[in-house]
């Protein structure tokens, strides 16, 4: 059985190894970190990943504190660091929010001081990645296989695995699915395919520089005042726009209802047109905005929505989902990334605690600490919104911290490694007793 319950250091030093083969499908932030804290574990870790090459790509992403945590233990904080350089700085502007159609500010929610430990993190998704997969490749050594499409997984009693499209078996102690929502490792844990929906919503998205925001008057003071945080709510849409880099590089999300069919693909161009039309009624600033985005960089992103599982393990417990492959979020809740993170941590401690011998206790005993946390920050994602689409304007004036986005301590001061190793124990006897 297992080693002891000593919290793994911040040093980035790793642990003894365990024998422990781990195959992670999926080089997104969630099989980055899972494949970074098996490694610090003591786990032989290898990631099989279907994209040809690493592109940067992509607009804003956000990591709460709870990942800055995460993230600080990383090589003695140096990736941490490197993650604030490329992040938003919102420590004196906060963030303003605007009602939709009279522009006018309701409140400035002042941003969290965050200690250097235990830091949020928003920054452009392609550079921050850039970091966390360059740190793994290149600084940790772990085996990345880019070009590697997966046409399925298997599991045994003793191992699982992967069949890749070239016809080629890659087996382990276990698989981690960490591929997202289209995961085909779902079928295995599920026993049947699953389709996605549509969740009722879209995101118009974008990220650009900051020339034309800089040439008009009425746009300029957002980028000549260093990194800003705008949202403006409104009747079921909302819209938020940072400046990042010191006001060079401008990103937005519009928040929109959606009513096509989710078929295979549901990101797409999208079309400024259309944006202008749902927002016409708007605080006339918005329509600027968007006037100054290049259409070749807009984005009209589908918001998948997939029933929850009663389960992200496969019947021999060889196969575990991690991240969007097992419960996708709503970006309101503005936790997806940081959740994947967490389940990293906790299924690579748990791996150790239980040893070679152990893996399938350890797969369920991880699904026992994460199931229910996980369950209950993905309705702040659904509240949120809602919160901002239904807003009753005269309570709004009434009391405006009721607009301000939830930052709930129970989400933001958890610490996934303490947590899975205080509790594995307790958890790990309920699970084989079961």
């Amino acid at each position: 059985m297992a080693t002891n319950g000593n919290s793994a250091n911040g040093t980035g030093a790793e642990r003894s190894k365990t024998g422990i083969k781990v195959i992670i499908v999926g080089a997104g932030f969630g099989g980055l970190a899972a494949a970074i804290e098996c490694h610090r574990n003591g786990h032989d870790v290898e990631i099989y990943e279907a994209f040809p090459e690493l592109k940067v790509l992509g607009d804003i992403i956000s990591f709460g504190p709870n990942a800055g945590r995460i993230f600080y233990r990383w090589n003695n904080g140096q990736v941490a660091k490197r993650m604030r350089a490329l992040s938003i700085d919102l420590s004196s502007y906060g963030f303003n929010i605007h009602k939709y159609d009279t522009g006018e500010i309701v409140i400035n929610q002042k941003n969290p001081r965050y200690s250097e430990e235990s830091a949020a993190y928003n920054g452009h998704r392609g550079e921050l990645h850039q970091v966390i997969f360059d740190y793994a490749r290149d600084e940790l050594g772990i085996p990345i296989h880019l070009n590697n499409r997966i046409e399925q997984y298997f599991e045994e009693d003793e191992q699982s695995g992967i069949i890749l499209e070239n016809g080629e078996r890659v087996t382990g102690d276990i698989v981690i699915a960490a591929d997202g929502v289209r995961s085909r490792a779902r079928e295995i844990v599920l026993g049947y395919e699953d389709k996605p929906k549509s969740s009722g919503y879209a995101v118009w998205r974008t990220w650009f520089p900051n020339k034309d925001m800089l040439a008009d008057p009425l746009t300029a003071h957002f980028c000549n005042n260093g990194d800003t945080f705008n949202g403006w709510i409104g009747p079921d849409m909302h819209f938020l726009f940072s400046t990042i880099k010191n006001g060079s590089d401008c990103c937005w999300v519009l928040t929109h209802p959606d009513t096509h069919d989710i078929k295979e693909s549901w990101s797409f161009p999208g079309k400024l047109s259309e944006v202008k039309e749902a927002i016409k009624d708007w605080d006339p600033l918005v329509t600027r905005i968007v006037e100054k985005t290049p259409e070749d960089q807009l984005v009209d992103w589908k918001l998948v929505y997939r029933d929850p599982l009663p389960t992200w393990v496969s019947p021999k417990a060889r196969v575990l989902l991690l991240g969007d492959s097992a419960h996708p979020f709503l970006p309101t809740s503005t936790q997806g990334a940081t959740q994947a993170l967490e389940d990293g941590v906790t299924i690579a401690i748990c791996l150790r605690r239980a040893g070679k011998a152990g893996i399938p206790a350890a797969v369920r005993a991880h699904e026992k600490i994460r199931y229910e946390r996980v369950k209950q920050v993905q309705k702040t994602g659904e509240s949120t919104r809602d919160m901002w689409h239904k807003a009753d304007w005269d309570k709004v004036k009434e009391n405006p911290e009721s607009i301000q986005l939830p930052r709930a301590e129970w989400i933001t001061n958890h610490d996934a490694e303490k947590h899975a190793e205080e509790v594995f124990d307790a958890v790990l006897k309920e699970v084989s007793a079961a």
